[in-house]
């Protein structure tokens, strides 16, 4: 799939894990392109656009931890419950190249699935993921954003 697509098909599902949740379980979102030289961050929706770029390094660092020397295939999912701050919660791998990461800003995702709500944005979220299983994300000479 191309990235507009990929854009629509992420603020949907964030719109619907909104909706089963009453509440934002993730209000803020990007798509991540490695190698880095080549891409960066290819689409970015949230609160902190002048910073998100800046601050990668340090918020991605959970996430880089619990995933090293690990193999992702597209779909896949992987979760920090106790990534706090502004540290991704998750990511996911959306195409050969791409990853998205996911993240709420104040709460860590073990506070947010503490409420029994979780498992109706749980499943939207695997929705999300097994269309890029099926139709990965293609990311074709794109300028970072």
């Amino acid at each position: 799939m191309d990235l507009d697509t990929a854009c629509h098909h992420i603020h949907t599902a964030v719109e619907r894990m909104r909706a089963a949740y009453l509440q934002p379980v993730f209000d803020e979102w990007a798509i991540l392109a490695v190698p880095v030289k080549r891409g960066g961050v290819v689409a970015y929706r949230g609160p902190r656009a002048a910073v998100f770029r800046r601050n990668l390094p340090a918020d991605a660092e959970p996430l880089r931890r619990i995933t090293a020397g690990r193999e992702f295939s597209e779909g896949d999912i992987e979760f920090v419950p106790d990534a706090a701050d502004t540290c991704y919660d998750a990511f996911m791998k959306v195409g050969p190249t791409s990853y998205l990461v996911l993240n709420h800003t104040v709460k860590t995702l073990d506070q947010i699935r503490a409420d029994v709500k979780w498992l109706g944005a749980q499943a939207v979220l695997f929705d999300l993921s097994e269309k890029f299983r099926a139709d990965p994300v293609e990311l074709r000479a794109l300028q970072a954003v």
